[in-house]
């Protein structure tokens, strides 16, 4: 699933593809994409001109005139194309702008990495009020909004957390150094255009450039570049979960 720095690259290069255009008709080749009233999505959008896209975690929200805006979730697979041809993939809602939170999954989500609201006293409250693992904590959306599974075993290996270790156990000391990494390689994820380690690809088509930076995810079975530990693989609430077990520390 396109993760915060994927969605990010999207908006990127989306943008310069369809700011200022107009939408001339809309042909709802396969329903189910659409979460909100068919009829008014095909009706209402003609004519509406594309102001901007906005970003909020792993949501686009892509503004047009008359007050509108399309909110879409590129899902598993989600691609943009400016092309010939149609294909399925993610989410969309049309909403009034500014409803966001009252009308879609975006008003359930915690606040962004590199956001001013996203600060070490921010994690720590947030993390005091878990008792489940720190894995799926990250994964929920409710505390931090945009991580996925990549970025996850990515930042508690560069912490040095394990990924079951309670969230309410970690030490402060350890939920700070776990801020920081999370801004900085949410950071470095969105410079190199994201992580294409199955499909994913940016709206011009071009694949991501952090997969080269990955040190944890993908790489069971290799030595840690730490320890040199071969790196192990778990199932955490049905995600694939890679670590080491010697760097890891487990709190509980």
């Amino acid at each position: 699933m396109p993760e915060m720095p994927e969605v990010e690259t999207v908006r990127r290069t989306l943008t310069p593809l369809i700011k200022g255009k107009t939408i001339e008709k809309v042909i709802l080749w396969y329903p189910k994409i659409v979460a909100t009233d068919h009829d008014k999505f095909v009706n209402e959008l003609p004519g509406k001109k594309i102001i901007c896209i906005d970003r909020y975690a792993k949501y686009l929200l892509i503004r047009l005139s008359d007050n509108l805006t399309i909110v879409s979730h590129l899902r598993m697979e989600g691609k943009y194309h400016l092309t010939a041809s149609v294909r399925k993939f993610g989410r969309m809602q049309l909403i009034l702008t500014g409803t966001e939170r009252q009308t879609t999954g975006i008003g359930k989500l915690g606040v962004e990495p590199n956001s001013s609201k996203f600060t070490s006293e921010y994690l720590i409250n947030g993390l005091k009020r878990k008792k489940k693992n720190i894995k799926n904590t990250l994964l929920d959306q409710s505390v931090v909004a945009g991580l996925g599974n990549i970025y996850v075993d990515e930042v508690l290996w560069r912490t040095k957390i394990h990924p079951l270790s309670q969230a309410n156990k970690i030490p402060v000391e350890k939920v700070s150094e776990l801020h920081d990494q999370i801004n900085k390689i949410i950071a470095e994820a969105i410079k190199l255009q994201g992580t294409t380690v199955h499909s994913f690809l940016n709206a011009n088509g071009q694949v991501g450039g952090f997969q080269s930076k990955l040190q944890v995810y993908g790489h069971v079975g290799e030595p840690c570049p730490v320890c040199g530990t071969k790196f192990e693989k778990i199932k955490v609430n049905g995600r694939g979960t890679t670590f080491c077990p010697h760097c890891q520390v487990i709190y509980k």
